[in-house]
């Protein structure tokens, strides 16, 4: 089903029905395509594939006399020092450096836009006449937005494989833990940590879904959803606020490196998928609340 069809199906003149479950996998795959064949979204994602082949050349460059680049540690950006020995610890390194700005901006902005773009483009009333219902249309736009999350997400590190496959050698990992585990389970890591990094922007997605229902500009529910990141980032790194920072979206964020430890810590993780969860319902919530009761004019 093609947007076109989404917006006239059920218009002015027919008689209101229940939408069934394959027309609104039909309403599912329509926001997906046009969220994704947007030149924004396009941008958006060639930049974040842009960022582990930086990262990569950057040290292959560095090392190329022999000199071992990053610092030592386990966590986040750290793993740069492993980078020259086994090139799948680029896939990790790509996540740590993007997570805390460049991927939950991309979601802000595509989350932002959610229901304030299309009442800019007027196009928002016209998917309420169709037999979609507000309550299933912010479900279907929150379930887009946590698509890209996961398409995002995973393109960086499948970018990052790539660069690491070709500028490096790869083979068994050595994990924060000191112990060696194969080439395979690292992937199958490797893989498991990207799914945690999508997991770790529902909140970030939630919250800007519901900053999108509150006006109709998308640029200003995009500035508004970005800025609102950057600021809870910078409080998180006041150490006077250290008794709030458990509870702000990105403080477990870079706890995805403890899937490199033997055996796993868990703790961290639950508390951040737990946050995030939180966050979701929150925000999800006053996101309906918001969309339900709001005059649509546009």
């Amino acid at each position: 089903m093609s947007r076109a069809e989404v917006l006239t199906s059920g218009a002015a003149g027919e008689t209101p029905r229940t939408p069934s479950p394959l027309w609104a996998f039909g309403l599912f795959r329509s926001e997906l395509v046009t969220t994704f064949r947007r030149w924004r979204t396009i941008a958006l994602l060639v930049v974040l594939a842009a960022v582990p082949i930086l990262i990569g050349v950057a040290i292959r460059i560095e090392t190329s006399d022999g000199s071992s680049g990053g610092g030592g540690g386990g966590e986040g950006p750290a793993f740069i020092a492993q980078i020259t020995n086994n090139g799948l610890f680029l896939v990790f390194t790509a996540l740590a450096a993007t997570l805390p700005f460049f991927l939950p901006m991309a979601i802000g902005v595509v989350a932002g836009d959610a229901i304030a773009g299309e009442a800019n483009a007027g196009t928002l009333r016209y998917l309420l006449v169709a037999p979609a219902g507000r309550t299933r249309l912010l479900i279907t736009k929150y379930a887009t937005t946590m698509t890209f999350c996961l398409v995002a997400t995973l393109v960086v590190a499948a970018s990052a494989l790539a660069v690491g496959a070709l500028l490096f050698p790869l083979g068994e990992l050595t994990t924060i833990s000191g112990t060696r585990i194969s080439f395979a389970e690292g992937l199958g890591r490797a893989l498991l940590i990207a799914l945690v990094v999508a997991a770790s922007l529902l909140g970030v997605a939630a919250l800007g879904l519901f900053v999108s229902t509150l006006t109709n500009s998308g640029i200003a529910a995009m500035a508004t959803t970005v800025g609102l990141l950057i600021t809870v980032q910078i409080l998180d790194q006041i150490p006077q606020l250290h008794a709030l920072q458990p509870y702000f979206f990105s403080h477990y964020w870079l706890s995805f490196a403890d899937l490199m430890r033997e055996p796993v810590y868990w703790d961290d993780l639950i508390r951040n998928l737990e946050l995030q969860g939180l966050y979701a319902a929150v925000f999800g919530s006053a996101a309906w609340a918001r969309f339900t009761a709001k005059d649509i004019t546009a």
